[in-house]
C-alpha cells in the first residue's frame, strides 16, 4: 500500500469512525450483569475488565501476539469474529482482516466489523487489509488486497451483520457481472466502508433486535426444560 494510499485512508477512517459509531447505542440494551449471547461460546457475563493505561476494554483490543505472516493458516489463527463470534470460516465468503502497523491483526466476518475494528484501534494505522473475493471457485474463498478489489454493494446477494451486502471481487469484470444479475452498484474499498459506516446505526439496532429475539427463545426453551 503506497504511503500516501496509507495516510488518505487513515484520514478517512478517523472521520468515518466519528460520525459512524454515532448511532450504535440502538433501542435494545441490555440490564446491568446480564451479558450476552456469543455465537459459538455461549453466555458470557460481562466481567469488567480493562486495559491498563486506557481503559479500553479488552474485547476491543487484538488478543494475539504481533503476525508478519497473518495470511498463513488464517482461519486456524483468526476463527471467530472478536466483534460479534461469527465463525469466519463460515462467513468466509464475506470475511476481512486487517494486519495494523504494529503487527496485530483484527480477523472480522464482514466489512461491518472490520469498520468496528478500524474505528476502536483509531490509533493503528492499517498495514493492509484483505477482504474475500466473492467470485473464487474455491470451497474457502480466498482473501485479496482491498486496493485491487471491486465492490458490490446493495445486490439480493445476503449480507452478513448488515441489511445492506457489500461483497468484494477480485476483478471489475466479475463484479460487472453479478451485478447483471444480482443488482446492486459497484464500489471501491473506501466507498463500501463508507457504506458500512453510513449504515452502522441501522444494522446494530437490527442486530440487537436479532439477538433479544434469540435470547428470549432460549429463555423460554430452558422455562419449558425446567417446568
Amino acid at each position: 500500500m503506497a504511503e500516501e494510499k496509507k495516510l488518505e485512508r487513515r484520514q478517512l477512517l478517523k472521520i468515518l469512525s466519528a460520525a459512524g459509531l454515532a448511532g450504535i447505542s440502538g433501542t435494545v440494551l441490555a440490564g446491568p450483569g446480564v451479558g450476552v449471547m456469543v455465537p459459538g461460546k455461549g453466555w458470557v457475563s460481562a466481567s469488567g475488565a480493562k486495559c491498563e493505561g486506557d481503559g479500553t476494554p479488552l474485547q476491543f483490543i487484538p488478543k494475539t501476539a504481533p503476525d508478519d505472516k497473518p495470511l498463513e493458516n488464517e482461519l486456524e489463527k483468526y476463527p471467530k469474529c472478536p466483534y460479534c463470534g461469527m465463525d469466519r470460516t463460515k462467513w468466509h465468503h464475506s470475511r476481512h482482516l486487517v494486519h495494523y502497523d504494529d503487527g496485530l491483526v483484527d480477523g472480522t466476518c464482514s466489512i461491518h466489523c472490520l469498520a468496528i475494528s478500524l474505528s476502536l484501534n483509531i490509533d493503528r494505522g492499517p498495514k493492509a487489509i484483505y477482504a474475500a473475493d466473492f467470485s473464487a471457485d474455491e470451497k474457502i474463498k480466498p482473501l485479496i488486497s482491498v486496493d485491487n478489489a471491486s465492490y458490490l454493494i446493495g445486490s439480493k446477494l445476503k449480507g452478513t451483520m448488515s441489511a445492506k451486502s457489500k461483497m468484494a471481487f477480485s476483478m471489475a469484470e466479475a463484479a460487472k457481472s453479478a451485478q447483471a444479475t444480482q443488482g446492486g452498484e459497484l464500489a471501491t474499498f473506501d466507498e463500501a466502508l463508507s457504506n458500512a459506516y453510513l449504515g452502522m446505526a441501522k444494522d446494530t439496532v437490527m442486530v440487537r433486535q436479532r439477538r433479544l429475539e434469540r435470547r428470549q427463545h432460549m429463555m423460554k426453551k430452558m422455562k419449558q426444560k425446567q417446568g
